[in-house]
């Protein structure tokens, strides 16, 4: 069955990140979207951690918020905090940050054009 693709985020993968505040992010391509699991730290920021060190914009995607809490901010300034449960969709050119004391565990999937 080669129209079956798989993948794991807990183990090893080719596509994994750890930004300079010890968060990590892992990812598996499939062939129509991107999944990663990120573990963000305690004061962990889009814009200092990771954006300001690539020099790239954040992406849009859709999330899900396995544990912790982080606050996203669009573009326009609106700004929203989200929790364990909970799921998004963002444009592209955000921010988001940690919330709280404990990390925030997450799931992106983001469309292949």
């Amino acid at each position: 069955m080669t129209n079956i693709k798989t993948g794991n985020l807990n183990g090893d993968t080719k596509l994994s990140w750890t930004f300079l505040d010890g968060s990590t992010r892992k990812a598996k391509i499939l062939d129509t979207c991107a999944i990663g699991k990120g573990t963000y730290l305690p004061g962990w920021k889009w814009s200092e951690h990771a954006g300001k060190i690539t020099g790239k914009k954040s992406e849009s995607y859709i999330g899900y918020i396995l544990s912790g809490k982080i606050t996203i901010e669009n573009l326009g300034g609106e700004k929203i905090t989200l929790g364990s449960g909970e799921i998004f969709e963002i444009a592209p050119e955000h921010d988001a940050w940690t919330e709280g004391d404990k990390p925030c565990i997450a799931l992106d999937f983001q469309h292949l054009k």
